[in-house]
C-alpha cells in the first residue's frame, strides 16, 4: 500500500501483531527527526483486555480500542531524559511549556513513521485524537509519571475489512507560495465544493438538521464549548504532569 491508497482501519481481525514484527516497526521508526537527537518520546504498548477496557472511556468508548490487538499510546517523554541528566551531574530544567511543546512535535514524527510503516507491513492503523480530550484517564491508566504527556493513540492490527478512503482538499488549499496568501470568498467555494458535493457529506448535514457542512463541525462535532472544557483539562494535565507551574 502506498501513502495513497492509505485509510483509517477501525476493525481488525484476531489475528495477533507478535512482538518481533512491533518492535521492528519501531525500531525503524526512531529514524524520525527529532529535536537534539534527545529522542524525548515513549510509546506505550497495550495488550491486556482489561488495561484496553480501562482505556477506552478516555477515547469515548469506540470499539477499536478495546477490539484492536494493539494499542499504542505515543507520549512526549522528558522524564527519561531527566533521571540520565540528572545521575550525569546535569540540572535539567525541562519542565516548561516549550519542552512540551518540542516533545510532542517529535513523538508525532515518530507516530507518524509507526504508521506508515505498520502499513507498508500489511498492517491497519487508526490514529485517535481523542487522545488530548481525556489524558488524565490515561495518564492514570498507564502510570505515567511527571514530564510524560499522552499526545496521541495508535490502534493497531491485520485489517479485517478495507473503508473507503475519506476525501482530501486540493493540495493547492494548503501550499501557500513564498508567503502565506489569506483566501477569497471565491478560493474557499473553489476549495471546499467538492467536500461539500459528496453524498456523505449531505447525510451528515441531513442525520443533525443543519443546513451546512460547516455547521455540523461547528455545531455538532466540535462545539466551542466542548474545545474549552477539553482544552481545561488538557492545561490541567500538563501542570499535573510538570510541564506548566502549579497556580
Amino acid at each position: 500500500m502506498t501513502i495513497k491508497e492509505r485509510r483509517s482501519v477501525r476493525q481488525y481481525t484476531s489475528e495477533a501483531v507478535s512482538d518481533a514484527l512491533l518492535l521492528s516497526i519501531i525500531d525503524e521508526a526512531q529514524r524520525a527527526s527529532n529535536t537534539g537527537n534527545m529522542q524525548t518520546y515513549s510509546v506505550v504498548v497495550t495488550r491486556d483486555k482489561a488495561v484496553k477496557h480501562a482505556l477506552a472511556p478516555a477515547h469515548f468508548n469506540q470499539p477499536m480500542v478495546e477490539q484492536a490487538p494493539v494499542v499504542l499510546t505515543i507520549c512526549a517523554d522528558f522524564h527519561r531524559f531527566s533521571v540520565w541528566c540528572e545521575q550525569r551531574d546535569a540540572v535539567p530544567g525541562f519542565d516548561n511549556v516549550q519542552s512540551f511543546v518540542g516533545a510532542a512535535i517529535d513523538a508525532m514524527l515518530l507516530a507518524q513513521n509507526i504508521a506508515t510503516i505498520a502499513e507498508r507491513e500489511g498492517l491497519g492503523i487508526c490514529f485517535l485524537g481523542t487522545t488530548t480530550y481525556n489524558p488524565h484517564i490515561i495518564a492514570d491508566v498507564l502510570h505515567l509519571p511527571r514530564l510524560v504527556m499522552p499526545v496521541t493513540t495508535i490502534t493497531m492490527g491485520y485489517p479485517a475489512t478495507l473503508p473507503a478512503q475519506p476525501d482530501r482538499l486540493p493540495v493547492n488549499a494548503i501550499v501557500h507560495t513564498e508567503t502565506y496568501h489569506d483566501y477569497s470568498a471565491a478560493d474557499i467555494d473553489a476549495i471546499y465544493t467538492h467536500k461539500e458535493s459528496l453524498p456523505e457529506s449531505a447525510k451528515f448535514i441531513a442525520e443533525n438538521g443543519k443546513s451546512t457542512l460547516a455547521q455540523v463541525f461547528t455545531d455538532v462535532r466540535y462545539p466551542k464549548r466542548n474545545s474549552d472544557y477539553f482544552s481545561k483539562v488538557f492545561l490541567d494535565v500538563l501542570r499535573t504532569q510538570g510541564f506548566l507551574p502549579e497556580q
